[in-house]
C-alpha cells in the first residue's frame, strides 16, 4: 500500500467548513478524481484517511495535514492536481509527498497563528500581550464535550507578539487593526487562539469590537528557538525531494 501525505488550506468563506464537512467533501473528491484509495477490512470498510490536528471551524488555515493509503502507486503531484481540481475553491491541496518513516501526528507539536483584531489599536494590543506573558497562569473557561472546563491558557503559549508600530492605523478606512503572531504548543486540552483571546480579556480587558479573524500559518515540530519545522520536510528528504 502506498501512503501519501497532503497539506491543504481552508481559505475565505470555506474557513467555516467544519472538520466533518471537509471529510465528506474530501471523500467525494477522491471518488471524482478516481483515486485508488485503500479501504479498511471488516463489515463496514472505510477509506484509509488519517486526519491530523484539524483547525477549529471558522478559522482559516494554510497548514492542514492528512495521510491517505492507496491500493496502487500514483504520482504525488498528479494526485495533488486532481484532488485540488475536485475540491471547491477555498479548499486547496497545496502539496503531496510520499510518506516516509514515522508518524505524522507526532510531528505536529505546535502551531503558528495570525490573529487580526480590527478596531483594536496596536498599542492596546501590545499592553494586553505584555500582561498576558507576564502572568504565570491565565485561567479561562470553554465549553467542551465533557461540559464547561477551566484551564490555563498561558502555559501552552511559546511566543506572542504584536506586529507593526504602536497605534498605527492599518485597517480599511483608517480603522486600526492590531495583528498578533502567536505560537502555541499542541497540548491536551488544546489551547486555541480564541482561548488566548479570552486570556487577553481576563488579564487586560481587551475586547475587540468585532470577531477576530484567525489563520493558522504553520504547524510542525518545535525547535529550541521557538521555530516551527515543516512536518513534510522529513518525507521530502526521505525520497530526495527539495523543499518548496
Amino acid at each position: 500500500m502506498q501512503r501519501i501525505r497532503l497539506r491543504y488550506a481552508k481559505r475565505g468563506p470555506l474557513r467555516f467548513t467544519s472538520h466533518r464537512d471537509f471529510a465528506r467533501a474530501f471523500e467525494r473528491a477522491l471518488r471524482r478524481a478516481a483515486v485508488p484509495i485503500a479501504f479498511s477490512q471488516g463489515f463496514t470498510p472505510h477509506p484509509k484517511i488519517s486526519y491530523a490536528s484539524a483547525a477549529p471551524t471558522g478559522v482559516g488555515s494554510e497548514a492542514e495535514y492528512l495521510e491517505i493509503g492507496l491500493q496502487a502507486e500514483v504520482d504525488p503531484e498528479q494526485l495533488r492536481i486532481a484532488l485540488d481540481a475536485a475540491l471547491s475553491p477555498g479548499l486547496d491541496v497545496l502539496e503531496a509527498v510520499l510518506a516516509g518513516p514515522g508518524n505524522l501526528p507526532d510531528r505536529l507539536e505546535a502551531s503558528r497563528w495570525r490573529i487580526e483584531l480590527t478596531g483594536v489599536g496596536t498599542g492596546d494590543a501590545e499592553k494586553a500581550v505584555a500582561a498576558f506573558l507576564d502572568s504565570s497562569e491565565v485561567l479561562v473557561e470553554r465549553m467542551t464535550k465533557q461540559g464547561r472546563r477551566s484551564f490555563d491558557a498561558r502555559a501552552a503559549v511559546v511566543g506572542c507578539m504584536v506586529e507593526g508600530a504602536p497605534d498605527l492605523p492599518s485597517g480599511a478606512g483608517g480603522v486600526p487593526c492590531a495583528i498578533i503572531d502567536l505560537v502555541v504548543r499542541q497540548v491536551t486540552p488544546a489551547v486555541r487562539p480564541d482561548d488566548v483571546l479570552s486570556g487577553l480579556r481576563v488579564v487586560a480587558g481587551l475586547e475587540p469590537p468585532v470577531p477576530a479573524r484567525v489563520t493558522r500559518l504553520a504547524q510542525g515540530t518545535l525547535t529550541a528557538q521557538g521555530e516551527i519545522v515543516d512536518p513534510l520536510e522529513a518525507d521530502r528528504e526521505a525520497v530526495g525531494i527539495g523543499g518548496r
